[in-house]
């Protein structure tokens, strides 16, 4: 199998280093190309295979990143004994826009990229139709729960003929550290500015806190849970999900107080952001008079026909409460075999290894 990869920053390069670490004599892969955003590296005739020596090798490269060339290149040396993966590692929408013309000219694609699977409608029925026309596979278990089996469990789930009820989690790493700390069941804690401001300086935030308080990652991934499950209309019985023309179309409770919304700079967005303290204050104290504890959850709800994200009340003894530390995902599947007890994925949804280890994984279910 020939690799090649786009994007080796943070995710890219550990990746990389996971791909390579696997033994030269049974590893079915070869590393035949790496681009990041100011060069390429493609050396099909002596294949990338050392951790210690790719990052020098691609700083030598002279040639500039060229997409269309890397899809003539790889496509020409695709053969019935000779299978081709792209792996993405960026958040390009550019990368994303190419998916259809790889998987047209019969290059499977992996990614941990969201994008594409949570954009614009159009272009995922062109990866699904360029897809079904090649044979050429897309996977993409890293865009929802880092390297957690999320996509896949829902893959199996439909597929086997079991009906989706509701699906609900906490998905974003962020929000689900953010909460943990403000809302553990107590009236009282620290206030919400410091505990962002703590997850920004512990690096679970985006540099501009506002990127994840919008709701929009979850958002995505709400959205590529829900076309999943519309591959399958049987499975998701017997009321239909919406049909999502992007994660825009997913009811999205923002956190990011109104009067904030535009602030272009974080630090500016972090130092306005404790005048807003006394009203989540306010609901903290609300939640705990019932008993319960606030987190950030996504649901897509067939039965319902509801997809949406937004803060909600939990029992402090409900495993949402209870189980999650640190920036921990934890997604339940309510499905008719798996009634009234749900089967639950839980663990680290976000870091490089995790990610990597996911996009790792996809390439590996392709051999």
């Amino acid at each position: 199998m020939l690799v090649a990869v786009i994007g080796t920053g943070l995710v890219g390069g550990e990746f990389i280093k996971q791909l390579v670490s696997i033994p030269p004599e049974t590893s079915p892969f070869s590393l035949v190309s790496l681009t990041s955003s100011t060069r390429t590296l493609w050396t099909p005739e002596n294949p990338v295979i050392s951790a210690a020596s790719w990052k020098s090798s691609l700083a030598g490269a002279t040639e500039k990143p060229d997409l269309q060339k890397l899809t003539k290149d790889l496509a020409q040396l695709i053969s019935p004994s000779t299978r081709a993966a792209i792996i993405d590692n960026t958040s390009s929408d550019d990368v994303a826009a190419m998916y259809p013309v790889w998987l047209k000219a019969g290059i499977n694609v992996i990614t941990p990229n969201k994008k594409a699977y949570s954009g614009d409608l159009g272009l995922y029925e062109k990866i699904l139709a360029a897809s079904k026309e090649s044979g050429a596979r897309f996977l993409n278990e890293s865009t929802v729960g880092a390297g957690l089996p999320v996509i896949s469990t829902l893959k199996e789930l439909v597929a086997t003929g079991d009906k989706i009820k509701k699906i609900e989690g906490v998905f974003s790493g962020t929000m689900s550290y953010i909460f943990n700390e403000f809302s553990t069941g107590s009236p009282d804690g620290p206030s919400f500015s410091s505990v962002v401001s703590i997850a920004r300086e512990k690096g679970y935030t985006e540099p501009h806190p506002a990127d994840d308080l919008n709701g929009f990652d979850v958002a995505r991934k709400l959205t590529i849970l829900s076309r999943t499950i519309s591959l399958n209309p049987a499975s998701s019985s017997p009321t239909s999900l919406p049909s999502l023309q992007s994660f825009a179309s997913v009811q999205t409770t923002s956190l990011i107080p109104k009067p904030l919304e535009g602030i272009p700079a974080g630090d500016e967005f972090l130092a306005r952001l404790p005048e807003f303290d006394a009203e989540f204050d306010k609901m903290r104290k609300e939640a705990s008079a019932e008993g319960k504890v606030l987190r950030f959850v996504g649901v897509v709800d067939p039965v319902n026909g509801q997809v949406k994200a937004g803060l909600e009340k939990y029992p402090v003894d409900h495993p949402f409460a209870t189980s999650l530390g640190g920036s921990d995902n934890i997604i339940m599947f309510h499905t008719e075999r798996y009634s009234p007890r749900p089967l639950i994925v839980q663990g680290a949804g976000a870091g490089a290894a995790v990610t990597a280890m996911g996009v790792l994984g996809d390439l590996l279910k392709l051999m």
